[in-house]
């Protein structure tokens, strides 16, 4: 969503008179998304759609029905709307969209923002010229030519964050040393519970938290956190939409999962982080995380290995400006700038074909 919501924000300033649409899933969690984005789209559509891997047989065969519905939905929508491009960014319910604008010769491209394609992104490959890749190895998974590097699309709010304006924003002390912790919206409870185990031994070494647990979370967060809610410089919130830029500006280190948002956020903003993949999923986190740690733009922590590996690493980091430094330095190195911008450009491109 994310990704997808950055390049229509990219594509008017590249051009005039566009006229931007959506497509969602059926009855799906993409409209409240996309209504609070501050967007202009001309029209929102939904598809059926489902997943048919990792479920059990009796959802995957209903699935496989919706999918099927999905793609008369998808034909008679290009066909009554005529779109120059299409823009794809993984999930199911892009399987309908992706088989349709084959069928009927639209123009489509595919944006992979994680190091290694899943298979919804490696069969949507298969219906579209190009495949927009956030990394430069990431090319191996295709057809030879297939992808462009773009790297992760940021939206503005993100871009133009700066540090003076985040401090004032969350009433920060400038004189402290910022940890940001976030598990995503939904949030992650393993590290939620492991920050707020260790979070008095940070404050007392001059440490400020900016601690985002998460909306499912967020009520027993604050029930752990219990008298810590009230120290000066801990910091709680159930989730930052627009203001996720101003919190990654004002750190100095951060905890996250890794998700792919952090192949954008991480060396965009060139901030020092431990990274602890989501354990009980498919192993792109830990690809994402493996990859920033090679080239040493980030750390890489097992979630297992968190209650008792993340104070040591996290005071070693607060300690050691030096550590922090070549972190950065490291981070700077693999940014690959402007992504919406660059993939705007390859979907005017591919519709000028």
């Amino acid at each position: 969503m994310y990704p997808a919501l950055a390049v229509a924000e990219a594509l008017p300033q590249l051009v005039n008179n566009i006229a931007l649409e959506f497509v969602g899933t059926q009855g799906g969690f993409e409209r409240p998304l996309v209504e609070r984005s501050g967007l202009t789209f001309n029209a929102y559509h939904e598809i059926m759609g489902g997943p048919i891997a990792g479920v059990n047989p009796l959802r995957a065969a209903l699935s496989t029905a919706k999918l099927s519905f999905g793609v008369l939905q998808s034909l008679t929508l290009l066909l009554r709307r005529r779109p120059a491009a299409v823009l794809m960014t993984g999930g199911w319910a892009n399987l309908p969209l992706a088989v349709a604008t084959w069928l009927v010769r639209v123009p489509a491209v595919v944006y992979l923002p994680d190091i290694e394609p899943g298979m919804t992104i490696r069969f949507l490959a298969r219906f579209v010229p190009r495949v927009a890749i956030t990394m430069p190895e990431s090319a191996a998974y295709f057809r030879e030519g297939q992808t462009v590097v773009t790297g992760y699309p940021l939206r503005q709010n993100r871009l133009n964050a700066t540090r003076e304006e985040a401090i004032k924003h969350f009433q920060l002390d400038p004189q402290r040393l910022t940890l940001l912790v976030t598990g995503g919206s939904r949030g992650a409870r393993s590290i939620n519970i492991a920050v707020i185990n260790i979070a008095r031994h940070l404050l007392d070494e001059d440490v400020q938290i900016l601690h985002i647990s998460g909306t499912l979370d967020y009520q027993r967060c604050q029930q752990q956190a219990g008298d810590l809610l009230q120290h000066p410089h801990y910091h709680l919130y159930p989730y930052l939409h627009d203001d996720m830029g101003l919190a990654y500006a004002a750190a100095d280190v951060v905890v996250a999962r890794a998700g792919a948002s952090v192949l954008g956020e991480i060396p965009h903003f060139a901030v020092p982080s431990i990274l602890i993949p989501y354990p009980y999923a498919w192993r792109y986190q830990k690809v994402n995380a493996d990859y920033l740690e090679k080239r040493g733009a980030a750390i890489h922590l097992a979630d297992e290995e968190m209650a008792e590996g993340l104070l040591p690493l996290l005071q070693d980091l607060f300690r050691n400006p030096q550590r922090r430094q070549q972190i950065i330095e490291s981070a700077r190195a693999v940014a690959q700038p402007n992504g919406a911008a660059r993939i705007a450009q390859l979907l005017i491109d591919v519709a000028r074909r």
